[in-house]
């Protein structure tokens, strides 16, 4: 199956991704690894339907319609999942994934 078919077939939608990598093609850490750590310090919560869990495994799947929860550099972030992408692209491409429902940062006096 080439990529571009896998990127078509619903079927591998559904199966979604493992949460290090989501976080990596999205662009919320620099590396892999560094976001591998990040989960495995049980850092993130991920809401799908009315169930919440906070994930300490960095193969835990995500997929499109989940919520993920997390603070970093004291900042919450609240990300709903729009969808999985098949390599780390450009930031313009990171940011068509997700929808960013954080709240706005704190003003610095």
């Amino acid at each position: 199956m080439t990529a571009a078919t896998a990127a078509s077939d619903p079927s591998r939608a559904d199966k979604g991704q493992r949460l290090d990598k989501w976080l990596w093609q999205a662009r919320f850490f620099k590396t892999r690894t560094i976001a591998a750590k990040f989960v495995s310090d049980g850092n993130v919560r991920v809401s799908r339907g009315d169930a919440t869990a906070r994930l300490d495994k960095p193969s835990a799947s995500v997929r499109p319609g989940d919520v993920i929860v997390f603070t970093r550099n004291e900042r919450l972030r609240i990300i709903h999942i729009l969808a999985c992408a098949e390599r780390r692209g450009p930031a313009s491409e990171a940011q068509t994934l997700y929808e960013d429902r954080s709240p706005p940062p704190p003003k610095e006096e």
